[in-house]
């Protein structure tokens, strides 16, 4: 089923996705303002933008690879870059906040460019085989005593290999300024709503150790790729389904309270926060 026809019917259920379920522990109060008012963004974070436009010329290295069996040249997937930063840019009609190592068009085309070919000259898949791409998958969320909800647990893993003894990895791809500490890559929330999507669906045992990966490629002054590996255990999945169901309580009971961090930075909704 293609991307967007899955992605479509997850939308005619009742939902809840890994973004939502982030946005709302870091600030309720932007969570409302984005998904219950659903209020215009008063401006945007270049980093948002450098995202997407990252994320779409890594798809294109790996679906061309498991498709056809080849490498997409350099030059493709950084002209798809600069495409993506150039229409986005042009066609924005809110402000943009540039960033010090990206701080105008030209350095974000420079940067991306830069991390790109750090992506394509160290990336290895020896060994492993590409299940999916951009993977749309839904379950159902239980409640901490096992009775199902009318909800369900939606989103799209970036990368799913299996390595050749058969275990299944679950990779989620980047981009960050500073570097991740092991214990961040341990409690990321979006691995274990991957795991929990992968074991769900019976891609994996139910009962299973999940093998999860973040690809982080780096903005520095000469980018570089870092892997990290971690893991998820069923009682993590287990804590997460609790998670995610405490946050929809809180949204139900509607608190929503604003929260102070280096989050506030690039937040759309600065000026809303700021007049609550």
């Amino acid at each position: 089923m293609p991307k967007s026809q899955a992605l479509q019917e997850f939308k005619q259920e009742l939902h809840i996705s890994h973004s939502q379920i982030f946005t709302y522990l870091n600030c309720s109060l932007k969570y409302r303002f984005m998904y219950v008012e659903q209020r215009p963004a008063e401006r945007v974070s270049i980093a948002l933008t450098f995202g997407s436009a990252i994320h779409s010329s890594i798809e294109r290295f790996y679906r061309t690879l498991m498709e056809k069996s080849v490498l997409e040249p350099l030059g493709v997937l950084q002209e798809l870059f600069a495409d993506h930063i150039n229409r986005e840019l042009d066609h924005s009609e809110i402000p943009i906040i540039f960033k010090k190592e990206t701080p105008d068009r030209k350095g974000v085309i420079e940067m991306g460019t830069a991390m790109l070919k750090a992506f394509y000259e160290v990336i290895d898949l020896s060994g492993y085989e590409i299940v999916a791409i951009e993977k749309p998958m839904s379950a159902t969320l239980y409640t901490d005593e096992g009775i199902p909800t009318d909800l369900k647990l939606v989103g799209v893993i970036d990368l799913v290999l299996k390595d050749d003894q058969g275990t299944i990895i679950a990779v989620d791809n980047k981009t960050a300024s500073k570097p991740y500490a092991q214990a961040s890559v341990d409690d990321d929330v979006q691995l274990t709503c991957y795991s929990y999507l992968l074991a769900s669906n019976r891609i994996v045992f139910p009962t299973a150790n999940i093998q999860c990966r973040l690809d982080v490629l780096r903005k520095l002054k000469t980018p570089k790729l870092e892997h990290h590996t971690t893991v998820r255990t069923p009682d993590q999945r287990r804590r997460f389904a609790k998670l995610a169901n405490a946050v929809l309580a809180g949204i139900d009971a509607r608190i929503f309270i604003p929260c102070k961090s280096w989050l506030c930075s690039d937040c759309q909704f600065i000026g809303a926060c700021q007049a609550w």
